[in-house]
């Protein structure tokens, strides 16, 4: 049987407000008080750096990332830095994965907290996005050994790193970083650049990775997409990939 998840399109919320509300809705997810549920948003001006986050990845200052307004979380989902911006739009998926529940260990007197397949989690969520811009024309692509879409390395795309060789490696489109808490229920998500000020990106390593580009829709495609078509692209693959009936709420 389908399973219902609701939509809330919620514009520019700020990354605190929106990492909030994600924790008190997956606690009404976990006890049955609310369906499965996918933000979806836009952010100002935000570096996070997850559980595997490098401070040397951060390359401005203090006084430059208040000159241009970022703010910086230091966040518990995978990987490490990536940037948040308007003209990015960021999903949020709390779902419960599995049954996973906390269980004790008599004889080590410990949590044990049953496994859940991130990595098939984390494929499912690139697909999402590859069946996304394969609707508006973009073919995406998944790279072996990293987390994130990826397309044909495109020239005029800003090089993460300064290596003579990044138009021989993919261009990064979109990030995913995820945790799932001990009740099964996903936080975190991806970030598909579609329109943004793509300049932020050179105050960090994004991912921690050096010589990988990154890219937009709006490089990518003439005219460039709205952000209203490529969320209702992205609704519509969400929708297929996990087998939801998504009905789009105001929260």
């Amino acid at each position: 049987m389908t399973r219902t998840c609701h939509v809330h399109h919620l514009g520019l919320v700020p990354y605190q407000e929106a990492w909030d509300l994600q924790n008190h809705l997956a606690g009404e997810i976990a006890s049955g008080d609310r369906p499965p549920t996918l933000l979806l948003l836009e952010h100002p001006h935000t570096y996070t750096f997850g559980r595997s986050g490098r401070i040397e990845n951060l390359l401005w200052d203090e006084d430059e990332l208040s000159r241009r307004g970022i703010s910086v979380h230091w966040v518990d989902r995978g990987g490490d830095v990536t940037y948040h911006g308007p003209g990015q739009l960021v999903g949020y998926p709390l779902i419960p994965l599995g049954t996973a529940k906390t269980e004790m260990n008599p004889k080590h007197d410990s949590a044990h907290i049953p496994q859940v397949d991130y990595i098939g989690y984390l494929r499912q969520l690139e697909s999402v996005l590859i069946a996304a811009l394969a609707s508006l024309g973009v073919a995406g692509i998944q790279y072996p050994g990293l987390t994130g879409v990826w397309i044909q390395s495109h020239k005029h795309s800003p090089s993460i790193g300064s290596s003579q060789d990044a138009n021989q490696l993919p261009t990064k489109i979109a990030a995913i970083g995820v945790k799932v808490d001990a009740r099964g229920v996903s936080r975190h998500g991806f970030a598909l650049n579609v329109q943004q000020d793509r300049t932020y990106w050179e105050g960090i390593i994004g991912c921690g990775l050096e010589d990988y580009q990154v890219t937009c829709l709006a490089d990518l495609l003439v005219p460039a997409p709205t952000m209203d078509s490529v969320t209702k692209s992205v609704i519509a693959a969400f929708g297929e990939e996990f087998d939801y009936r998504l009905e789009i709420k105001p929260l």
